[in-house]
């Protein structure tokens, strides 16, 4: 089955309001980041506070995800998707609120943005988990067409993290950061409920109504060596994505430019979002294992540029080719945790999964920003780029580890379908 083919009959099974609403419903949590930053400082005139909200929300996101997830394999995406979108537009509107009066504590200002976190919902690990149901078991091309399905989520998922800041940026621009906040929250509203009432939610829960046995599939065990090591796989990439955004500020405002800074990041994301479409393309002989091995090299082929870098020039070609490199690895990581998840587990364990991220993101950037500070002298940056270089590592000798486990873990999925995760890693 062709990728082109493939992409047309994934288009089919789900429907083109399907394919708006999971795109759009990802951009209130992609703004949201930013968009408490610049509220928050703006607020209390303290980048400190602003940058203190907005990682509150980063990890109350990453804790309750997961948490959501696991009533959606219970119940349902519909009731789960549908309370987080009404719930996250009501916390963000009361953090736009607080800010807007005088005298507020900073504290209270925290609190809001991490209640917002919490209940802001991660549509990317949820819109993959509706694919498995979708396609169906007894599909001719069903591996062919969930390893593109997780191609093109990939791919949205970081469309959705350069839209969303830019999209910040242009309504601060234009208006001020409630605005923007704001406007995340309608979204959520809108957009939210959509993704929460389309179709595809019913096919959810229960065992992904995949012939679950009674009460069988909630208690299979998934939190596996195998998954576990995927998840820290994740949180290298987060790392990565934490460490040279980082370094990106430290360099952007060692040169007097600090508002480039969210532009440059950016470029990362467009790399990946090329690549992600072009995932699809690779020959199926080339596994998912074997992908993940070959694009956590290139990661770490792709990095060490940043340690020689010294100009905004140099960093966005830097960056643009590193992007390249992180939609394959993303893609590769994800698709080997949905064949790990027993089925009635895919909402939890790709929620998981899509937390690590954000967990990585978090610790990435809290190292390097310690190091940017200890070393300092114009070579922060430095300092700061040596931990994505170190992430990039650490995911190659994760990838090298799952190689064995991973060829045991597809040929149980091609001798009964649904596969059960593998119990150990060699």
């Amino acid at each position: 089955m062709s990728p082109l083919a493939s992409y047309r009959r994934l288009y089919e099974l789900a429907g083109p309001a399907y394919v708006v609403v999971a795109f759009l419903g990802r951009l209130p949590l992609s703004m949201s980041q930013l968009g408490t930053l610049l509220l928050v400082s703006a607020a209390t005139g303290s980048y400190a506070t602003g940058g203190l909200a907005a990682g509150v929300l980063a990890v109350a996101n990453a804790v309750g995800a997961p948490v959501a997830g696991a009533v959606a394999d219970r119940v349902g995406q519909r009731p789960v998707v549908l309370a987080q979108s009404l719930a996250g537009a009501a916390t963000l509107g009361l953090l736009v609120h607080a800010a807007g009066r005088d005298g507020v504590p900073s504290g209270a200002l925290v609190l809001a943005a991490a209640l917002a976190g919490a209940c802001i919902p991660q549509v990317g690990p949820l819109a993959r988990a509706r694919w498995r149901p979708l396609v169906g078991r007894g599909h001719p091309h069903r591996r062919r067409l969930l390893d593109t399905a997780f191609s093109y989520e990939g791919a949205m998922d970081e469309a959705s993290f350069v839209l969303g800041p830019a999209l910040v940026g242009v309504l601060v621009a234009l208006a001020s950061p409630a605005v923007a906040m704001g406007t995340a929250a309608v979204l959520l509203v809108v957009v939210g409920t959509a993704f929460a009432l389309h179709p595809s939610a019913r096919l959810t829960g229960a065992g992904d109504r995949e012939g679950a046995r009674p009460g069988g599939a909630a208690r299979e065990r998934f939190l596996t060596p195998f998954f576990v090591v995927l998840l820290v796989a994740l949180l290298c990439v987060g790392a990565l994505f934490g460490a040279t955004q980082t370094g990106t500020t430290v360099l952007a405002d060692s040169v007097g430019q600090p508002g480039l800074a969210g532009l440059v990041h950016a470029v990362l994301g467009v790399g990946s979002v090329v690549a992600g479409f072009g995932t699809a393309l690779l020959p199926a002989g080339f596994v998912q294992e074997r992908r993940m091995l070959a694009s956590a090299s290139l990661l770490l082929l792709l990095s060490l540029p940043l340690l020689a870098v010294d100009s905004l020039g140099g960093l966005v070609l830097v960056v643009l080719a590193l992007g390249f490199a992180v939609a394959p690895y993303l893609i590769s990581v994800f698709s080997l945790g949905e064949r790990a998840l027993p089925p009635g587990r895919s909402s939890l364990g790709l929620s998981l999964l899509g937390s690590a991220v954000g967990i990585g993101y978090a610790v990435g950037a809290g190292l390097a920003g310690r190091l940017a500070d200890a070393l300092g002298d114009g070579r922060g940056h430095t300092a700061a780029f040596a931990v994505t270089v170190s992430a990039t590592a650490v995911a190659i000798a994760l990838a090298a580890s799952l190689q064995r486990p991973a060829r045991r873990l597809a040929a149980a999925a091609s001798a009964a379908e649904p596969a059960h995760p593998l119990l150990d890693v060699v």
